[in-house]
């Protein structure tokens, strides 16, 4: 059976930092390519950062460049999200998926009519991060 555990969501200030983990248990951890996605209330998922199954390629949408870090530690099957410099725009549910696709397509990551997600193979349960101003 194919989890994927988000942890680390919490509420912070604006400006704050997480830390985000995944935890992915039930198939070859290294053989996949990894993304963290967002969802706000209303909007639909998009890509975070994405990252490539030996962590050497990585990407990341626009508005986070500079302030997020994704990692990831194949011997421990986890994926990290470093979150700093936190903006209350960024208040979401952010999930862990385990991507079909290099880390370069991240962003043409979305849902079909049926609410399937191109490139995406598994979805964790998500983990809400809440930033106050």
């Amino acid at each position: 059976q194919v989890q994927l555990a988000e942890s680390g969501g919490d509420s912070v200030y604006a400006g704050g930092s997480l830390k985000l983990s995944c935890v992915v248990s039930g198939l070859p951890f290294s053989d996949y390519c990894l993304g963290c996605f967002r969802q706000a209330p209303g909007t639909e998922r998009r890509a975070v950062s994405c990252i490539s199954m030996t962590g050497d390629r990585t990407y990341y949408t626009d508005s986070v460049k500079g302030r997020f870090t994704i990692s990831r530690d194949n011997a421990q099957k986890t994926m990290y999200l470093q979150l700093d410099n936190l903006t209350p725009e960024e208040t979401a549910r952010y999930y862990c998926a385990l991507l079909t696709m290099p880390p370069g397509f991240c962003s043409s990551a979305t849902a079909d009519n049926s609410g399937n997600y191109t490139g995406v193979r598994y979805w964790g349960r998500g983990t809400q991060v809440t930033v106050s101003s």
